[in-house]
């Protein structure tokens, strides 16, 4: 990994400092995170894909409890 120093508004960094927190994270992962989003095509935007695609699991709640159990009862009530 290389090392820069960069310089953030005090908004930004208002805005940084709960995200990190929130994700369990330091600082400088969120803002890595942020560049491959920006700037896409690097070695390691793949890899912040996954990663990204790995904080959705679990978050959401469909309020019925039982869609593992009935998935394909639901999935026929889909018109695709």
């Amino acid at each position: 990994m290389v090392r820069t120093q960069i310089s953030v508004t005090e908004d930004q960094m208002q805005r940084l400092r709960p995200e990190a927190r929130r994700r369990g994270i330091p600082i400088a992962a969120v803002v890595r995170d942020a560049v491959d989003r920006v700037v896409p095509g690097g070695a390691t935007s793949r890899q912040a894909a996954f990663e990204r695609a790995l904080l959705a699991v679990g978050r959401f709640d469909s309020g019925t409890g039982d869609v593992a159990a009935r998935h394909d009862e639901i999935a026929g009530e889909t018109e695709w």
